[in-house]
């Protein structure tokens, strides 16, 4: 009879997924709650993050937030280039490019992907030229833009004379949303 009773005092005891009554705040297993009295994390920030974390998909939904939020700004406009630069959608990435270094003429940043980009298209003169806009505008401070330079001046010389194999080249990225095409093995 005891035992039966045991049983049935058993099955009366709180139990199921919620938290016990005694239990402490800091032994808490389940996630917290949303605070709804804190701001939210800028959006092109968490985007940047994801891009140098190599979530590509990830940073296109954050700038998409952040579009939403703010506007679409030259920032965006890049972030999400370069997003799908990393993901190889290079139409997507161009077009964004484009309307990113239309808006905001001064980055060369933006310049360099977009002239990486036409290099992996194919569209090597055009590249030259963006590469140049984008050495001109650092002021030839950065070494990544520099060797994309000297790389997409290189490969327009030697496709006059003799064909590069494109498989000899590759994207590498550097910092935030940098690119840097270097030679492959």
């Amino acid at each position: 009879m005891a035992l039966i009773s045991s049983l049935g005092m058993a099955a009366c005891s709180p139990g199921g997924f919620s938290a016990p009554l005694f239990q402490k705040k800091t032994e808490n297993p389940y996630a917290p709650g949303v605070n709804q009295r804190k701001d939210a994390e800028d959006g092109v920030e968490v985007g940047h993050r994801l891009m140098a974390a190599g979530q590509y998909e990830l940073a296109i939904k954050s700038f998409n937030r952040a579009a939403l939020a703010q506007g679409v700004d030259a920032e965006i406009l890049s972030g999400l280039g370069s997003a799908n630069l990393g993901l190889g959608r290079l139409g997507q990435a161009e077009d964004l490019l484009r309307r990113a270094v239309k808006e905001n003429e001064t980055e060369p940043e933006d310049w360099n992907n977009l002239g990486v980009v036409l290099m992996e298209r194919g569209k090597t003169p055009e590249a030259v030229q963006i590469f140049r806009k984008a050495y001109a505008l650092d002021n030839g401070e950065s070494d990544a833009i520099r060797d994309n330079l000297r790389l997409a001046l290189a490969k327009s010389e030697n496709s006059v004379i003799n064909d590069l194999d494109d498989d000899n080249y590759k994207l590498v990225r550097r910092g935030a949303g940098d690119y840097l095409i270097r030679p492959g093995i």
